[in-house]
């Protein structure tokens, strides 16, 4: 494998090089699994004995690395981001166009770029538009209109329904399925009436969406995900819902219909969102949180239903001591019965 030296590195990641920058390293492990011309990286100096011991041959650390290092180092503000960058840069792969399998089924009055790989088993409908450098993985169903932006890559088993807009570098993982029904029904005399689903879903630019998610089409309209976000496996967006730029969702979120996301959210795991409420700009939801209201924009929240976080802390602490509490009150009132039947 080739090398790349420190120097480059260092501008990959915004930091300055201690030591030789021609020096070259030709991949990046973790401390303890580092090898001879391998990088690594400590996140703190609570990670110096893996340091130590490490076999890496150049490290990336904190600005302020407060113990003596012989080895090279590229030494940046925040080491979890430089590894992020430069592990990317060394998981990157140039682009092999692969063209159309033969086994792939294209509609008719489809626009594909020449430079695409679609494997076997593909399936597009008519009127699909598929981009350049666009990777489509075995097993994949694409309906007809669907439009796939540059550099997308879709992996195995992944449907997307009619008239869906992907945009470019977008990664949607195995079995997520996009432009499914929302689930919108009528009360009637004779039972549930089905709303037609007749709107898209949009996903823009950068987002990656984890395996096995499902995002609904709107009602009417667009249901959209924001530039940049990255949503994890097993989560469900429900019709109509918006989702601002670069926010983050985790494992197992439900998200009910017309909900607006604002940007820069987190959600924690298993969160689950009532339908037509706000949820402001950089707020942060903890795990396993009910959100039965909206929340404003920079506040963090916790519970169900959920509330402030340092409000809920002040409630957990205080459920820890119940049984105490219970047990205090029980000794309380005996002594009370005790003193009114005059045996106190």
């Amino acid at each position: 494998m080739a090398g790349h030296t420190l120097r480059t590195l260092a501008e990959l990641a915004g930091g300055k090089v201690r030591g030789n920058p021609d020096f070259t390293v030709s991949g990046i492990a973790a401390l303890d699994s580092a090898k001879k011309d391998e990088i690594s990286f400590a996140v703190n100096a609570g990670a110096a004995g893996l340091v130590q011991k490490s076999g890496a041959s150049a490290l990336i650390l904190p600005e302020n690395w407060p113990f003596e290092e012989k080895r090279p180092c590229i030494l940046v503000p925040d080491p979890y981001l430089a590894f992020a960058r430069i592990a990317g840069f060394f998981a990157s792969k140039p682009f092999h166009a692969r063209g159309i399998h033969q086994s792939a089924q294209i509609g008719e009055g489809c626009t594909i770029d020449p430079r695409v790989t679609i494997c076997a088993g593909v399936v597009i409908g008519e009127k699909a538009d598929i981009g350049e450098e666009v990777t489509i993985h075995p097993g994949v169903v694409i309906g007809s209109r669907v439009s796939i932006g540059r550099r997308s890559e879709i992996f195995p088993n992944v449907v997307i329904y009619e008239g869906c807009r992907i945009g470019q570098n977008v990664r949607i993982h195995a079995g997520t399925v996009i432009g499914a029904d929302g689930f919108g029904y009528a009360q009637g005399p004779e039972g549930h009436v089905k709303i037609p689903q007749t709107g898209i879903v949009e996903i823009e630019d950068d987002v990656e969406i984890g395996a096995n998610s499902t995002i609904d089409r709107a009602t009417l309209g667009i249901t959209r995900i924001g530039r940049g976000t990255k949503i994890d496996n097993l989560v469900m967006i429900a019709h109509n819902v918006t989702i601002g730029p670069q926010s983050i969702i985790v494992s197992q979120v439900g998200i009910s219909g017309s909900t607006k996301v604002g940007a820069g959210v987190l959600m924690g795991g298993q969160v689950g969102i009532v339908g037509h409420v706000e949820i402001g700009d950089r707020a942060r939801i903890g795990a396993k949180s009910g959100v039965a209201q909206s929340v404003p924009p920079g506040e963090t929240v916790s519970g169900a239903p959920a509330i402030p976080h340092r409000r809920w802390l002040r409630m957990v602490n205080a459920l820890k001591r119940l049984p105490d509490m219970v047990r205090d009150i029980r000794e309380l009132k005996k002594r009370l019965e005790n003193l009114e039947d005059g045996k106190g």
